[in-house]
C-alpha cells in the first residue's frame, strides 16, 4: 500500500529527473522490505514471531544478517543502476 499511495505523486518527478523507471522501481520494492524487517515495527517480523512463536528480539536477532545484505544490495544498484537494467535493456533491444 506505501507504493500505490505515493506512486503517484512520485513518479513524475521520477520521469522528468531522468531516472529509469525500472531502477526505481528495484530501488522502492528493496527499501519497502528493508522497512519491514526494521524492528521495532517491522510487520515481517510479527509474523515471524506468530508463525513461530519466539520472541520478538531472537526474530530480530535473526534478521539483522538479512537486513544488512539488503543495505548492500541498495548501495550496489545505486552506484552501479546497470545490474538492474542490463536485462531489461537487452530484452527491449536498447541501446546506452
Amino acid at each position: 500500500s506505501m507504493i500505490v499511495l505515493t506512486s503517484a505523486v512520485v513518479l513524475p518527478m521520477i520521469q522528468k529527473a531522468g531516472f529509469d523507471l525500472i531502477w526505481f522501481g528495484i530501488f522502492i520494492v528493496l527499501l519497502v522490505e528493508i522497512a519491514e524487517v526494521t524492528p521495532p515495527v517491522g510487520f515481517n517480523l510479527f509474523v515471524l514471531q506468530n508463525m513461530t512463536g519466539k520472541d520478538s528480539n531472537i526474530i530480530a536477532r535473526a534478521a539483522i544478517p538479512f537486513f544488512f545484505c539488503m543495505v548492500i544490495c541498495i548501495a550496489l544498484i545505486t552506484v552501479f543502476p546497470q545490474i538492474v537494467t542490463v536485462l531489461p535493456d537487452l530484452v527491449m533491444g536498447k541501446e546506452k
